[in-house]
């Protein structure tokens, strides 16, 4: 499919005059919504393998399902598939990397001793690409925490290893902000939990604030690292108790001054972190987003422009928080093109920004401060019908990137000149 771009102006300008009667200026809209970077997630391009090279099997209740052709097996395929997503997406974004793609040359390193070295590929090609980055520690897929607990593990050693990785990784965080000229935000998620009932909830939690203490004592430029922990409510293994759980980070989180990590995918099926947004930011200066889409058990589904997503979007913009919140991508499908994946979350994601921008936020505010609620329900329900799709294939003509399903075209092109020939 291929679209006129006289057609794509035209359609444009009509919708344009149409949200102007709305009090929306569609210029303005695309132009905050161009500033917003989304950092994709490295981890979708080959299934949370990374490149360590080793016989561990996915640990820490995570599972990749699906077994599509093509997937990256070393990081210059990977950030060959990243460039091409990248290129399929408007505006500028970042990259977030877990521990596991360091690059070593064949050597063998243990998560303790990693260094910014071990990722200088990486920040060099970021560099290049004027990409900025963020990072993880990787506190599973190890033998150490093949027990189901890490930082929180009752053997000292056990824990102290993890400690060290998550201060090596600190470290690497900060390098990368620092080479970049970005702020790297560096997140901290744990699997720890019981499978079944535990007797002591309160000692592992003791632990775990006492690693996390240890891992935060060496103090990072903010300029150059932003420290962020990631909560659950339940993983595969760890049904009956996680030891990081919200309750548990988000006092962390407020007392020590670190951002606090909102996964979409790990709350249970009938909460929403849209509406959990504005309550933290009452006593948090910033936070993580990890947008990602829970089906049942399951945590990470790509993306799609549901209610949901809609709604952390209008939350964001609403509150005026687009410079308060770190928004990161968290989704892992192998049974669809990888690279594909990439493209519709992001691009699902950046329209929520954009149909959040295109609101006519004035007028239903000042609607609910009258008291006018029926203003305000007839204000919301009418802006779901304003021509949000013109805007759209407007800003990605504008951004010299593919409207509509014409992206699906060009993937598939690089899935025949390039994932078909890796075997």
């Amino acid at each position: 499919m291929s679209f006129n771009p006289d057609l794509v102006e035209h359609a444009y300008e009509i919708a344009k005059e149409q949200f102007h009667q709305y009090g929306v200026d569609t210029e303005i809209a695309m132009q905050v919504v161009a500033q917003i970077p989304i950092s994709l997630h490295c981890w979708q391009g080959d299934d949370v393998a990374g490149f360590e090279h080793s016989d561990t099997a996915l640990g820490g209740g995570l599972a990749v399902t699906g077994n599509y052709p093509g997937k990256a097996t070393d990081a210059d395929q990977l950030r060959q598939d990243l460039n091409q997503a990248y290129a399929l997406i408007p505006g500028k974004h970042r990259l977030n990397l877990h521990a596991i793609y360091l690059e070593t040359n064949g050597k063998k390193v243990d998560r303790n001793n990693i260094t910014p070295t071990h990722f200088s590929r990486w920040i060099d090609w970021a560099k290049q690409n004027n990409i900025g980055l963020d990072f993880n520690p990787s506190c599973f897929s190890h033998p150490l925490a093949n027990s189901g607990f890490t930082l929180s593990h009752q053997d000292v050693h056990t824990r102290q290893f993890w400690i060290e990785h998550c201060i090596a990784s600190r470290t690497v965080a900060a390098e990368m902000g620092k080479q970049t000229g970005s702020p790297c935000v560096n997140n901290i998620w744990i699997p720890d939990g019981f499978k079944d009932t535990p007797i002591d909830r309160k000692t592992p939690r003791d632990r775990l604030t006492q690693s996390l203490d240890s891992i935060f004592k060496i103090k990072h430029d903010p300029n150059h690292l932003l420290d962020s922990v990631e909560s659950k409510l339940f993983g595969i293994g760890s049904e009956s108790c996680v030891i990081g759980s919200h309750e548990f980070y988000l006092g962390y989180a407020i007392s020590r001054k670190k951002l606090y990590c909102l996964d979409a995918g790990h709350f249970h099926p009938t909460e929403v972190i849209s509406d959990k947004i504005s309550s933290v930011m009452n006593y948090l200066d910033q936070i993580l987003l990890h947008v990602s889409r829970g089906v049942r058990w399951d945590s990470d589904h790509v993306v799609t422009l549901n209610d949901e997503l809609t709604a952390i979007a209008q939350e964001i913009v609403r509150s005026n928080y687009t410079n308060r919140i770190h928004i990161g991508l968290d989704f892992f499908d192998a049974s669809i093109n990888r690279i594909a994946a990439w493209v519709i979350g992001t691009r699902n994601m950046i329209k929520a920004l954009l149909i959040a921008h295109l609101e006519p936020i004035q007028q239903m505010r000042q609607a609910e401060i009258n008291g006018d609620f029926t203003a305000r329900l007839a204000l919301l329900e009418e802006s779901k019908t304003l021509p949000f799709g013109a805007v759209w294939n407007y800003y990605c003509q504008k951004n010299n990137v593919p409207t509509e399903s014409e992206w699906l075209t060009e993937v598939r092109n690089y899935e025949s000149e390039v994932l078909s020939l890796r075997g």
